[in-house]
């Protein structure tokens, strides 16, 4: 972790900003144990279909993203989250431009 976020109040929507047809990300932090990570995806963007070895939960910070787990589809907008489980298989896509903090638990 960057000292300049060390032991301040921040906004989080303010750590990352969005970058036309791309997708940003920024650790905040990264432990042995886990990571926490902003995103800022324009819209369109997205990741595709993938799984991760540890579960993950997802907050929308601003904005509106469809993310779709183990084939099911969940619209999700500012101020929303969902657990995305360990192994299964998971996708992203911006129906807006929207920032999320992904935070990854290793178990």
């Amino acid at each position: 972790m960057s000292e300049e976020l060390r032991a301040r109040t921040l906004k989080v929507e303010d750590l990352i900003e969005y970058q036309n047809g791309a997708v940003v990300s920024r650790e905040i932090i990264r432990k042995g144990t886990g990571t926490v990570t902003i995103f800022a995806f324009d819209k369109g963007e997205g990741l595709n279909e993938h799984t991760a070895p540890f579960d993950a939960m997802v907050q929308v910070i601003d904005g509106k993203a469809e993310i779709t787990i183990s084939g099911n589809k969940n619209v999700l907008e500012k101020g929303d989250m969902i657990i995305m489980p360990a192994n299964e298989p998971h996708a992203l896509h911006a129906l807006e431009r929207f920032k999320m903090i992904l935070t990854m638990i290793r178990s």
